[in-house]
Formats: structure tokens, sequence, C-alpha cells
């Protein structure tokens, strides 16, 4: 149960009364956040005064000796106040691979939720509460910082699960449970897989609560990367301006560029604008210098030395082992590349994406005192596209996929493009190196460095996703 400061609201709904905090670098203006959910640019605006305020809740009884949460931060109640909108929710729930993925993985994992104490983290709207529920759970926590808690404790009262789902409006850093739960579920991925930092809180729950032994869903999760083609959309948003109605615009040229590419896209792909991606790969040769090792701060150089000797078709920028996974690791990620081209074609960036399994903890380490920042064997992560979803017993896992040979969902694709496009031939080598961190103005925002190279020349672009 929850142990709040203040009174709660009843029928399985709980609010934690906010606490006043001082501004975060002296700001007060307005913050824009943009939807991980929705089309290429689409925006919003959230202005905070003085009045801002977190979400904080003071243990009763007994002395807490654990380390104080991270504070909630102006852009913080920004990205909390933005998953009030019913919209982003709807979008989500009517990804039909997303939904039914999900709905899937809880019968898949019946076994373990029936009768179980289950935590949705960032419940939104209560879905996966209620199929929880639906599944057997015994009781679900349902924890939600955004006001759409609400709205959620309605929709649970409406379904007659009250005594079931007991809906928790604050961050999962401040609530208060008083027991240990046997699952996390949570739908926590952001654009490129950690846009948004929600994996985070995650983390914590973890830590706080799972029983040892107990089921994370998804229980692990996979970022590629991949060279691109895509002249269709640099036709469409540079081309445009050599001749308007008959009138040369080519002097708009370094703006449009400049306004088109500077920050990620967010955009549906197909496989044919995968430059390295042939219909049927085989399988890679792998090697490694040995050098990779965890660098200060736990911050993991990931496959540094990492080299694909036949036609790579992508690279796995980061694996992400729920059961394992530190805060520490989130802060920078960096992975080498090396790709050599199918086929000769304009290069014009770099797409990623990712897929989420939903496996057993059996399956992976369960200890969570180790460090997940391990080279696992290709045999264990393979890197392909046509190999990543194999396993020995196809029943062992459900996979959500956001691939461009997969269905397509709400995360689409994130592509990183160049202001000019490089011109490849068929098997000329692209190499380079990425590196994803997070950003000291707001660790919800992602920075990235891509230092890549083909043909005798050298590039970097810098980018920031917000």
């Amino acid at each position: 149960m929850l142990r709040p400061p203040g009174q709660g609201h009843g029928n399985g709904y709980h609010h934690q009364q906010p606490q006043q905090h001082q501004q975060n670098g002296g700001g007060g203006g307005p913050l824009i956040h943009k939807h991980r959910r929705g089309n290429r640019g689409r925006r919003s605006r959230f202005d905070y005064g003085d009045g801002s305020s977190s979400t904080r809740v003071s243990v009763s009884d007994g002395e807490d000796t654990r380390p104080p949460p991270p504070p909630c931060t102006d852009f913080d109640m920004a990205y909390f106040h933005s998953y009030a909108h019913l919209g982003i929710h709807e979008e989500m729930i009517k990804d039909r691979v997303r939904t039914e993925t999900y709905r899937a993985a809880i019968m898949h994992h019946q076994q373990s939720i029936a009768g179980k104490v289950v935590l949705d983290v960032g419940c939104g709207t209560g879905i996966l509460s209620i199929f929880c529920a639906q599944a057997g759970a015994k009781r679900v926590y349902a924890v939600d910082a955004s006001d759409i808690a609400v709205q959620a404790n309605e929709v649970v009262r409406a379904n007659k699960l009250s005594d079931t789902v007991i809906v928790l409006h604050g961050r999962i850093e401040d609530v208060e449970i008083n027991e240990e739960v046997d699952v996390i579920i949570s739908e926590w991925m952001g654009y490129m897989l950690l846009y948004e930092s929600m994996l985070g809180s995650i983390i914590t729950a973890r830590d706080r609560w799972l029983k040892p032994g107990g089921l994370i869903l998804p229980s692990d999760a996979t970022l590629y990367i991949a060279p691109i083609t895509q002249p269709d959309r640099y036709s469409e948003s540079i081309e445009f301006w050599r001749n308007v109605y008959g009138i040369d615009m080519s002097a708009m040229l370094p703006l449009a560029k400049q306004c088109a590419f500077e920050e990620p896209s967010v955009e549906t792909i197909s496989g044919e604008n995968v430059l390295t991606w042939p219909h049927v790969i085989d399988s890679h040769v792998i090697k490694f210098c040995g050098g990779c090792k965890v660098m200060p701060l736990g911050v993991f150089i990931w496959s540094c030395c990492l080299e694909i000797v036949s036609s790579a078709a992508l690279i796995t920028v980061k694996h992400v082992d729920c059961y394992t996974i530190t805060r520490e690791e989130l802060e920078s990620v960096t992975t080498r590349f090396k790709f050599k081209s199918m086929m000769r074609a304009p290069f014009h960036g770099f797409a990623f994406w990712f897929d989420v399994e939903f496996s057993s903890p059996e399956i992976f380490s369960n200890n969570n005192n180790q460090p997940s920042s391990v080279i696992e064997s290709p045999n264990e992560h393979p890197t392909n596209g046509s190999q990543r979803k194999k396993r020995a017993n196809p029943n062992e896992a459900l996979v959500l996929s956001t691939a461009p040979e997969d269905p397509p969902t709400h995360w689409q694709q994130t592509l990183i493009y160049f202001y000019d496009p490089i011109e490849v031939e068929q098997d000329q080598q692209i190499e380079g190196a990425v590196t994803l961190s997070q950003s000291k103005e707001n660790p919800r925002f992602m920075n990235i460095h891509l230092e890549y190279a083909s043909g005798g020349r050298s590039f970097v672009k810098e980018s920031v996703m917000r």
C-alpha cells in the first residue's frame, strides 16, 4: 500500500501532494518538449513559472536509509505534463503491433503473473495494468506521474477492477509501496530506444521492489544502426528550392539543409533504404581485440573494437538487459562501426531502430549486482537482421521490433541526415563511431555525436534529440 503524507482519494487511487521546489538554473520560461509519439516535427510548448512543483512522498514510519531520489526538475514536470494529453495515449494504444505484443507477452507469462503482485511503471491509461489483472494478477500497482492517472483510475473503476488495480499518482522515484513485487511491466521505450530516459525509472523500481527471480517485461532491448539512402526525402526538402515556379531559389539551400537535417528525424523507411541490407544475409565473422573494458563511472564503450568482416547489415549500438542494467551505463554509450555498401547509391545518413524481448529471468541473468556491460558472443545476440529474432526455442521470447522490414509502429525509425549526401560505390567501406549521451541541459534529451568516413573523406555530425 501507498504511504502518502496526505489523504488518499479512495477507490484504489492515491494522489501524492506536491511540495514546492526551486527552479533549476533560474529558468522559468517556456520549455519545449518533442513528443516521442507523433509525426515528424510535431512539438508542444509548456510554460512553467515560479509556481512549479514536484511530487515527493515522505516516509512516516521507520528510518529511510536509501539515497534520495533524483530531484523532479522543471523538465520532468513538462515531460509528465505532456503525457496528460489524451492524443499521445490514443496513438500508443492504436499501435496494434505495440499493444497486441504486450498483451500477448502478458498472456505468454500468465503463470508468472497469476496470483502475483505486479508493478506497472508509467501506466498511462492503465491498459497494461488491466491486461495483467485479466491474466489473474493478485494486485497491480499502476504508477504514473502524469495527470492521466486520474483517468486511469476511472477506467479501472469502470471495469470493476478497483480491488485489484491500485493507481498511484506520482513519480516512481517518490511513491512508496509496502511490499515487494513479482513482476514489473512498462512501456518505457522512446525514439532511438533511450530517448526520454525513462529506463532509469525501471531501474529504480527494480532495485526497490522486485523480488529475486522476479519478471521484467520487456526483459531486454537492442538498439541498431545502419547507413541509409533516402533520395525522396532529400529531394522533397532540398532539391525543391533549386526551381520554385521557375524562380532560382538555390540561395535558400543552406538554410533548408539546416532546418531539415539539423535535428534527428522520426519517419518510416523500408528495407530498400538500408544501404547494407541484402535480402539474404550471410553469417558474420566477428573479431574482438580484447581491449574492451569498463570505463570510469561504469560507462562501457560498447564493441569498441568490433569488426564485421563480411558485408555488415547493421550493428548493435547497445544491448540492454533490464535485469542488470545500471543508471550509470545510460549516461553515455559509444560504439564503432564498419559497413560495406551493397550498392552504388547516395549515402544520406544513418537510421536507428530497436527490438525488445519479453523473456523469463531464467534466460537472462537475474543478479542485480552484476553490470550488464559485457560483450556477448555473436551466437547470443546476432547483429544481422535475418538472425536477430532466432532462438534455440522460438517459444522462449516474444519480440517487438521497430525494424524497417517489420510492420510499422508509432516509433517508426530515427534518422540522422547529413547536410550533403556522399556518393558510395558497391563494396565501399563506411566506418566510424557513434556516441549517445544524456544531455547536460536535460537528461531526457539525447546528444548524438557521429564520426564517419568513406572514400577517403571524414565527417562529424552533432545533433540533439529534444
